[in-house]
This record gives structure tokens, C-alpha cells and sequence, in this order.
């Protein structure tokens, strides 16, 4: 029986074929593509920086999570072990829990949760049960990940029904856009391996990485902007464009302005 930390012990192997690159690297541009996380957590705490002044620790606990999920799941890749599956899925399970405990609107706490520190008892216990249930079907894990996207599409539309500002709506839909790209890498890798495989473009799942990166790019700035209107009356949060409006393509950020105004 092969040690769950060997090489190929995993119970997922993507549509990349394995060690064509790389005597060592298992799935080459998999494992590479997960760059992209290692750009956007410096990035999202740079343009956000003025939020980080005021509450430091919601981001630099999302931006070092997602740090981790770029080294898990480039571990995985690298590998194919089954250690290093568990711990790419966990991460994001993680990394989610911690977003929800922290952003999650107290508007829409469950009735038996009057604070936010109750909340954190909740996210906190229904995350240790996950990651328990998560070692019975290691298959299954993926698509559950993928599934909570969307409750956060469904809370998006919530907040923007309440929100006439245009570049907060075109923020959002650049992000569904880059979402919906991700997901579709994703499902094609996982759905349809043997046409990527017949025409030998065998790496969706690499566009993924990327893709879903750009779409957190633009989801952090948004679920900040919401944050700063319900926690942070003294302030109007104010959407910004990194390097410039002019510019075809823009990264976005949220800066603070005083006194607040409601969206």
C-alpha cells in the first residue's frame, strides 16, 4: 500500500499529462499556474492598504491563506499525493471559513446569532465538521469547494439591489465574468479530458488557477466595499482603479473617504 505522501497516491489526477515536462514535477504547468495566487495576495494588500489601517487583520488573514492555497495546491500538483490533495481542498475550505467569519453581514445572521463572536463559534465548528467529513469521499471535496460559489453570487446579488453605484455593478459583473471563465476551465479539465486530450491541449485546469485568481481580484475589493458600509459607518468606501480608469484593463481597489454616505 503506497505512503500517503507518495507521488500519484491521490484519489484525483487531472487531464495534464503526468512527468512530460518534469522528472519531478507531476502535472508541469498545473503546478506553475498556481503563481498566480503568489501575485494576488500582495496585490490585494497593497491596493487595499488604507482598509488594512483600519482593520489589518480580515485581509492579512484572507491574503496569508491564500498564500497557502497557491503552496498547497502547487504541492499537489507537484505530486499527485493524496496529503497533498487533502491539503489543497482544505485550504480553501479554510480559507473560506475565515472570509465568512469576518465579512459575513450581521444582517444576515441566523436569528439564534446576536454577535459576531457567535458567529465565529459557528463558522469555527461547522468548518472542524467539514474538514472531518472531508476524509470520508476526498472525490467529493472539489465540487462541494466549487458549490459554496454560489451562495456568494446569490449574497452579491443581494447587496447590489441596494446599491446604485455603476462602477460597484460593472466591478461585480467583471467578476461573475472571470468566474464563469474559471469554472468552465474547470468543469471542461474535469468533463471532457478525452476531447482535450485527443487534440492535446490537455490544461484547463491551469487556467483555472489563473482565472479564478482575477475573479478573487475583483471579489476581495467588492465583499471590502460591503464591509466598510456595514461595519465602518465614519466611512464611504469609494471603488478605485489600479493603474488608472483610462486604462482597457484594471485592477481594482477600495479606498476610504470621510464622512460616510450609504451606497
Amino acid at each position: 500500500m503506497p505512503s500517503i505522501f507518495s507521488y500519484q497516491s491521490a484519489e484525483v489526477d487531472w487531464c495534464e499529462s503526468n512527468f512530460v515536462r518534469s522528472a519531478v514535477i507531476a502535472e508541469y504547468y498545473n503546478t506553475i499556474s498556481n503563481v498566480s495566487f503568489f501575485v494576488l495576495s500582495p496585490a490585494l494588500l497593497y491596493l487595499n492598504r488604507q482598509y488594512c489601517q483600519k482593520k489589518a487583520v480580515p485581509l492579512y488573514s484572507i491574503s496569508g491563506l491564500l498564500l497557502l492555497v497557491g503552496v498547497f495546491s502547487m504541492y499537489f500538483h507537484m505530486t499527485l499525493s493524496y496529503v497533498g490533495q487533502l491539503l489543497d481542498e482544505l485550504s480553501i475550505l479554510w480559507t473560506l471559513a475565515v472570509a465568512y467569519s469576518f465579512w459575513y453581514p450581521q444582517a444576515y445572521f441566523p436569528k439564534c446569532i446576536k454577535t459576531r463572536r457567535h458567529f465565529f463559534w459557528l463558522t469555527g465548528t461547522t468548518t472542524v465538521i467539514s474538514t472531518l467529513m472531508s476524509f470520508i469521499k476526498p472525490t467529493l471535496n472539489a465540487y462541494a469547494l466549487n458549490c459554496i460559489a454560489f451562495h456568494l453570487l446569490y449574497m452579491t446579488w443581494r447587496e447590489l439591489k441596494k446599491c446604485n453605484d455603476k462602477r460597484v455593478h460593472r466591478m461585480a459583473a467583471v467578476m461573475v465574468m472571470w468566474w464563469v471563465l474559471a469554472i468552465t476551465s474547470w468543469i471542461s479539465d474535469r468533463w471532457l479530458c478525452w476531447l482535450w486530450q485527443a487534440i492535446n491541449f490537455p490544461y484547463f485546469h491551469s487556467f483555472w488557477h489563473v482565472l479564478i485568481a482575477m475573479s478573487l481580484l475583483y471579489c476581495c475589493p467588492l465583499v471590502i466595499y460591503f464591509d466598510v458600509s456595514y461595519e465602518m459607518p465614519a466611512f464611504k468606501p469609494k471603488l478605485e482603479y489600479w493603474p488608472s480608469d483610462s486604462w482597457p484593463v484594471v485592477v481594482p481597489y477600495v479606498t476610504l473617504e470621510e464622512p460616510h454616505k450609504q451606497c
